[in-house]
């Protein structure tokens, strides 16, 4: 199959390296000039797409995926199918869906989870929004560059699924560093705090495999002084997108606007940027209740 993958970065280098590597025909393009093992660059982003089969996005938003749509979208053959795996608000989501429905190509918005690691590795989860059709034309690409795929439903429904996903992540990570702050100060062992939750009803992922306190629990980023495997400012993206979601859609979500709150303090004003999101942890250690 002919690939087009455009925007290779942290997560796009690896993806297309390894539909490369399990003998797929990838053309590459990025405005930084990166590149990615076996794929070849192309000049400009019309000359990726033009014989390609399939092309895929992964760009840091929402306006830039637009832009490129305009760019792509015209330059396509009939009948390809466009799949974007950025992490992109819905609204921008099933725009370029219809318009590249309205240019006869199959669209699927893809948005992934599991960072750099899964990105390397192929074991990304990718929620899907598209038609049966498109889904299936995608289906054996997320097979190689990922471990699972969801169909969610139409156009949009993978970048909601994934916004609501990252909500509950980073509330459930805060609740999390927060519970640790606490039973430093009540002088409860943190070995001793895992051993009881990752057992018991307070039981999470963030708990038990991503756990933000160091020397816990399976390797985490915490044991590699908090750099990042989801780093905090892209956290606090997808918490921003999902306000403007809730937003939207008139939703009620109060525990969501917090966490917003919180991962904009820490990036903003704290020096999280460039950092892991679980060192909310040593953020919560040196605080006090006032």
């Amino acid at each position: 199959m002919q690939i087009a993958f455009i925007g290779l970065g942290n997560m796009g280098a690896p993806m297309a390296a390894n539909l490369a590597k399990a003998g797929h025909s990838v053309i590459g393009f990025d405005t930084a000039g990166t590149t990615a093992e076996g794929v070849t660059n192309a000049a400009t982003v019309q000359d990726a797409v033009k014989d390609a089969d399939v092309v895929i996005t992964m760009l840091p938003n929402g306006q830039i995926l637009r832009a490129v749509a305009d760019q792509i979208v015209p330059a396509m053959k009939s009948g390809a199918t466009l799949v974007d795996c950025s992490t992109v608000d819905v609204d921008s989501a099933r725009a370029v869906a219809e318009q590249a429905i309205a240019a006869s190509l199959l669209a699927v918005d893809a948005p992934v989870s599991g960072g750099t690691g899964g990105a390397t590795a192929g074991t990304l989860t990718f929620m899907a929004g598209g038609s049966a059709e498109a889904f299936a034309v995608a289906a054996p690409l997320f097979d190689i560059m990922g471990q699972k795929a969801v169909h969610c439903g139409d156009s949009g429904a993978g970048q909601a699924a994934k916004i609501c996903n990252n909500m509950i992540l980073g509330v459930t990570m805060i609740a999390t560093c927060e519970a640790f702050a606490l039973a430093d100060k009540l002088g409860l062992d943190r070995q001793k705090m895992f051993d009881v939750v990752s057992t018991s009803s307070g039981y999470s992922w963030t708990m038990n495999a991503y756990c933000p306190a160091p020397g816990v629990g399976p390797q985490s980023p915490a044991d590699n002084d908090y750099k990042p495997g989801f780093a905090s400012e892209l956290m606090l993206k997808d918490l921003r997108l999902s306000q403007q979601a809730a937003e939207s859609a008139d939703a009620d979500t109060p525990m969501g606007q917090m966490a917003a709150a919180l991962y904009e303090q820490f990036v903003e004003s704290e020096n999280g940027k460039g950092m892991d999101f679980s060192a909310m942890l040593p953020r919560f250690e040196k605080r006090g209740r006032g």
